[in-house]
């Protein structure tokens, strides 16, 4: 490879992705938190569809008009971004996984709005640098309009060929959980914490409950609901400064800025002389100004633990 290819090579990846992180850096900067946040529309979508219009705008004439250049060639400098910021410990791996689809889709965008700017328009560079300011620009109004407080349910349930007293008491007392029994394959990919134990010290209404899971994080439960092998609501806080700093990701805790679960709620439900369902709730909230998108993730983690919490339960009961 001669010098000059090496160069335009080196400009459409390094630019973008130095670009990118310096925004990053920017964001991740608390004192400013008012003003740019990492937690927002801005960030999630603004930076990679510029990364990729910087790409591709940097590009040779030739290789733009490429429609498929257009279109991948900006992941390239997105995935260097997400690696510096993995391996210099900037970002976590869940992070990094929930956001990669929107980076890799607004990245894209970003080319094909970059190949607009390469071959149509004559003040180009106005253009290309009034793009790069915007999200200097547009964070700050973002977090003065502030973000929504959106509740959601994540509902889930099991069918259990058991007595119902036999289900009832390995829903009200969770035994230690091996981790060879845990199956919660989506929390297990992101490295949530995985269930371990509950405790519940009497059955009945104002009883306290402590659901336990692997490094710190415990969920405080009160009940406020409760008829015996029938139906038990509780209210569930985790508390931020009971968990590890390495437990999870600062933008994932529970009981943080971004991220609450409410209460829950297990219904026992029979369908024959054998069956029981036993239906599992959880109420929890997001607070981001792109709910829309973290919730999806939101109520499938939810769903992931609630469904392994229900197949121990299942597993317990049938076989005792």
């Amino acid at each position: 490879m001669d010098r000059n290819k090496l160069f335009t090579t080196l400009k459409i990846i390094a630019i973008p992705a130095i670009y990118a992180l310096l925004i990053r850096l920017l964001f991740g900067v608390t004192t400013w938190s008012g003003i740019f946040n990492m937690m927002s529309k801005t960030f999630l979508f603004l930076l990679p569809f510029i990364v990729g219009a910087l790409t591709v705008y940097f590009s040779k004439e030739e290789k733009v008009k490429r429609l498929s250049y257009r279109i991948f060639t900006p992941w390239i400098p997105i995935f260097v971004f997400l690696f510096i910021t993995l391996f210099f410990a900037i970002e976590g791996w869940p992070c990094l996984l929930m956001i990669l689809p929107i980076f890799l889709i607004a990245a894209s965008v970003g080319g094909l709005i970059g190949a607009y700017l390469k071959l149509k328009k004559r003040d180009n560079k106005i253009y290309v640098s009034i793009l790069t300011l915007l999200p200097l620009l547009i964070s700050p109004i973002e977090n003065y309009i502030g973000a929504n407080s959106t509740p959601y349910k994540a509902y889930t349930y099991i069918d259990i060929n058991a007595p119902a007293e036999k289900i009832w008491s390995n829903v009200t007392r969770v035994r230690e959980i091996k981790k060879e029994q845990d199956k919660g394959w989506l929390t297990n990919l992101l490295n949530f914490p995985r269930p371990v134990k509950a405790e519940l010290n009497f059955e009945g209404v104002g009883a306290y409950r402590q659901a336990i899971f692997t490094n710190g994080l415990v969920f405080h439960e009160t009940v406020t609901e409760y008829i015996d092998q029938q139906k038990m609501s509780f209210t569930i806080k985790a508390l931020p400064h009971e968990i590890p700093l390495t437990t999870m990701d600062e933008h994932l805790v529970v009981g943080g800025k971004y991220f609450d679960v409410l209460n829950g709620t297990y219904e026992l439900e029979k369908l024959n002389n054998k069956t029981y369902r036993l239906h599992l709730y959880s109420n929890f909230k997001l607070t981001t100004t792109f709910n829309f998108y973290a919730s999806w993730w939101a109520n499938n983690i939810m769903k992931d633990i609630q469904n392994n919490i229900l197949q121990i339960e299942k597993q317990r009961a049938e076989s005792e």
